[in-house]
């Protein structure tokens, strides 16, 4: 009569294929295309939400008369204003103004801050030199560049590069540094043992791990390089450097415009919303996604 029970040689076989089977569902990555009615729903219908609650919060207090109307104007005012911008073929080209000066600008100061963050991460002589200055200079207004800056290089788009440039420079370079520190050294010394030392270690093992700090870093310089572009062309206005966002904003301070303030205030917001979703988040699902932390398409 054949025995039932099960041999320890065969419990043992079972139990090591649970637990190579339950290994195999923990390294493998459930990745599904989101339904784009989900995505409507999750990421399209809350902000569309949120900004009509907001013009109408702001149609009940222009109605409500909190405060003068020339303080505080309908929301029909400023489409007024766009539309009479839209008409006269103004408005993109105050747009592309004032972006093409800020990618430009943020472009350079990719260029510079990405060897010195580099730089400043690996050798610990200039780390303990500019490190703090870097620091320092990161938590130093924009504004306060725009002055001496004009009168280094007077009312030009020079001046306005370099307020750019001292703005996004120590943000990108420190976010970069922090994205090495968190290297893993395990990961230094393999790269080393297989021969990637100098610009090769840095290109294919440096930077690669300290991605997720570098693309904070980036999101960052951007935000001062769009500040203070913002702060320069509010400050330093003239007929030859034409009409930005920041112009138009001190020509409706000059005029007593509220309504052209705020669609410049609102253009400016759209801009910066704009440039995180097309360029920012993007990169983050990518290195995310290449990374396995992101479980959605």
């Amino acid at each position: 009569m054949a025995s039932t029970e099960t041999t320890p040689k065969t419990r043992k076989t079972d139990d090591l294929a649970g637990l190579e089977a339950g290994l195999d569902a923990l390294d493998s990555v459930q990745i599904r295309r989101t339904p784009v009615r989900e995505v409507l729903v999750k990421k399209v219908l809350p902000p569309i939400v949120a900004v009509a609650l907001v013009l109408v919060t702001w149609q009940l207090l222009y109605w409500a008369k909190v405060t003068d109307e020339f303080k505080l104007p309908a929301p029909a005012a400023v489409w007024d204003s766009l539309t009479e911008m839209w008409r006269a073929g103004t408005l993109l080209s105050v747009l592309w103004t004032s972006v093409s000066r800020a990618l430009l600008g943020f472009l350079l100061a990719l260029a510079i801050g990405t060897p010195l963050g580099l730089l400043v991460s690996r050798v610990r002589f200039v780390r303990a030199a500019i490190g703090p200055i870097l620091a320092g200079l990161q938590s130093l207004p924009s504004v306060a560049w725009v002055a001496p800056a004009v009168l280094w290089l007077g009312l030009n788009d020079s001046m306005m590069y370099a307020v750019i440039l001292l703005g996004a420079v120590p943000s990108i370079a420190n976010g970069l540094v922090a994205g090495v520190d968190q290297v893993p050294p395990l990961f230094l010394r393999a790269g080393q043992t297989l021969g990637a030392t100098g610009f090769k270690g840095a290109w294919h093992i440096v930077m690669p791990a300290a991605l997720p700090g570098y693309l904070a870093g980036l999101k960052q310089g951007w935000a001062f390089s769009w500040r203070s572009l913002m702060a320069a062309e509010i400050i330093a206005s003239s007929p030859d450097l034409g009409l930005g966002l920041g112009q138009l904003l001190e020509y409706g301070r000059n005029n007593i415009d509220m309504a052209g303030i705020f669609l410049a205030i609102i253009l400016i917001l759209i801009v910066g919303i704009a440039i995180d979703l097309l360029i920012f988040s993007p990169l983050e699902r990518a290195v995310l996604r290449r990374r396995g932390l992101l479980t959605k398409n």
